[in-house]
């Protein structure tokens, strides 16, 4: 392992210039308009791989973006590493909020800036890079097979065909996947589990047409205001979701579960302090890390309706619109909880207004066990680089695929995220610390070690 990791020293500054062309990609799946970008995206992963020492390197096309494999295979007799992540990002609206431009990375502070630095390129490109430093210095001790899709901030809506087509080429031993967070850069942990989700978009139509709100007011329903009274029935005074059955399947935690979960270090006041508020808002009777890790959630994503530009219009607006997550946690599955949602949801519109729900995408909650070999060599792999054991956690985000994974081709994830709280996934000014992306380069290398001693 000396001469990977010696490898890696002396290519640092390399990795990095390789992860800021990356950055300068904007691959954002969810805007049709950046297709061409999302497409040369794909292409310049596929062809770092090559260079990084992988074969039967492939840009495999799909309904829509396509996913790039490639795969090293040593010997059919070791064990196979699935790696997959995704080289798509989320929008980076609104531009304004941006400290630096969202495609333009910058270091500041020892933080990478940049729209998908933690989400998810600057966490797969770590693998591309432990690969090629392990492949370099003839020390990889797995075969590894590499699966980067583009589709996954919106849904992954083509993976699962391509998985079930392709379970021959995919044969592993697990998927190893970076794209969650830990604890802190002093506190390394493993997410065990993961929420599902069901997200869904609403419309309520009132009038044909827009009105003059002077005219018409107080004669015709809004539907602006329609809709907020109607979200504002979603919860309960005690922050529970009112939609009826929804905590049908909720197994509840063990006491026993809840002391280990809530033994993780945490400071509420410099929680409170990062996030710019002055108290904590959520379901009664469970703490922070229940709340984010093991308790069901709904949330408005967006709402919009009426006239939103610069100076006054005093109209009634036809349409109302809002986009709602749920996140899920296990034995709960998102078709069921879509439905259940759409159906209390249009009961309680008023006649005034007619109402549609719109299912956009959803995935499952797994848990993986933490007593399994590959459990255990990444537990290894962290206390060599981080000098301590990971503390196994829940993750409060959702990746659908991994029960995808677990369905279609038996396997199971190790979850070895590198990021932090403070990256801001999703928002203006994500951010990756540097520490980071060269700790993650550091420990999947040790990974692969552990693997293929306990395998």
């Amino acid at each position: 392992m000396q001469k990977t990791q010696d490898f890696i020293q002396s290519n640092r500054e390399r990795f990095m210039a390789e992860l800021f062309d990356l950055l300068r990609i904007p691959s954002i799946s969810a805007d049709p308009a950046f297709s061409a970008d999302v497409h040369s995206c794909a292409a310049f992963v596929a062809e770092r791989l090559k260079e990084a020492g992988a074969d039967a390197v492939e840009i495999c096309p799909t309904a829509g973006y396509p996913i790039v494999y490639g795969e090293k295979i040593i010997d059919p007799a070791l064990p196979t590493v699935l790696v997959y992540g995704h080289y798509d990002v989320q929008p980076a609206v609104p531009l304004e909020l941006w400290t630096t431009p969202p495609f333009e990375p910058e270091i500041r502070n020892e933080r990478i800036y940049a729209r998908g630095s933690a989400d998810d390129k600057g966490q797969f490109y770590m693998h591309l890079k432990a690969f090629e430093a392990m492949w370099a210095s003839g020390e990889l001790p797995c075969n590894v097979k590499f699966m980067i899709e583009g589709e996954e901030e919106v849904g992954s809506n083509n993976l699962s065909t391509f998985v079930k087509n392709e379970k021959q080429r995919l044969a592993a031993d697990m998927v190893l996947i970076s794209d969650t967070s830990m604890l802190g850069n002093d506190t390394p942990s493993i997410d065990v589990g993961l929420r599902g989700l069901s997200y869904v978009e609403v419309e309520v139509t009132g009038p044909n047409r827009d009105l003059h709100s002077g005219v018409y007011g107080g004669a015709v329903a809004n539907p602006i205001n329609i809709l907020s009274r109607m979200i504002a029935q979603m919860h309960d005074d005690q922050g529970r979701i009112a939609i009826p059955g929804f905590y049908a399947d909720v197994v509840a935690l063990s006491e026993a579960d809840r002391k280990a979960l809530n033994s993780a270090p945490f400071d509420v006041e410099e929680y409170k302090k990062d996030l710019g508020i002055e108290a904590l808002h959520g379901e009664e009777g469970f703490s922070t890390f229940e709340r984010t890790g093991t308790r069901p959630t709904l949330d408005v994503n967006g709402i919009w309706g009426g006239y939103t530009g610069e100076g006054a219009k005093t109209v009634l607006p036809s349409k109302a619109y809002a986009k709602i997550s749920m996140r899920l946690v296990p034995n709960q599955r998102s078709e069921t909880i879509t439905q259940l949602f759409s159906d209390y949801f249009k009961s309680i519109a008023p006649p005034s207004v007619q109402v549609e729900v719109r299912p956009h995408h959803g995935g499952e909650p797994v848990v993986t066990p933490s007593d399994s070999p590959e459990f255990k060599a990444a537990s290894l792999a962290m206390k060599a680089t981080f000098g301590k054991e990971p503390i196994p956690t829940r993750g409060g985000g959702s990746i659908p695929i991994v029960a995808l994974f677990e369905k279609e081709l038996g396997l199971k994830s190790v979850l070895m995220g590198f990021g932090l709280d403070i990256d801001a996934l999703h928002s203006p000014n994500e951010s990756y610390g540097v520490f980071n992306f060269y700790k993650g380069i550091e420990t999947i290398p040790w990974f692969f070690h552990h693997y293929a001693q306990i395998k």
